[in-house]
């Protein structure tokens, strides 16, 4: 599994906007993609206007290669894209280790 992290900023005051936007572009686009495997979107505290999107892949190539590069991600951008401030910093992750609670 991969997990890939997407720092997002948004412009001032579209939170409520952007997070039924990107719920609807992970639950009707990313979803479909070959090798999601899930996601989740952390809202900031502290800076109102930075979200963390994590999405699990089953291989890097599904998202960097198959998403990106595919049909897929034209729709995905047309619903989230509006929202960025700044083109959103991504990067991929390999789990290295993991403690599940008691």
């Amino acid at each position: 599994m991969i997990l890939e992290v997407a720092d997002i900023r948004i412009a001032p005051g579209q939170q409520a906007a952007f997070e039924a936007a990107i719920q609807h572009g992970l639950s009707t686009v990313a979803s479909r993609a070959k090798g999601f495997l899930g996601a989740h979107v952390h809202h900031g505290i502290e800076s109102p206007e930075r979200y963390v999107l994590h999405i699990q892949w089953a291989t890097l190539e599904d998202h960097t290669v198959g998403f990106r590069q595919g049909p897929l991600f034209p729709e995905w951008r047309a619903i989230v894209g509006p929202f960025f401030a700044a083109p959103p910093h991504v990067e991929h992750f390999a789990l290295a280790a993991a403690v599940a609670a008691p």
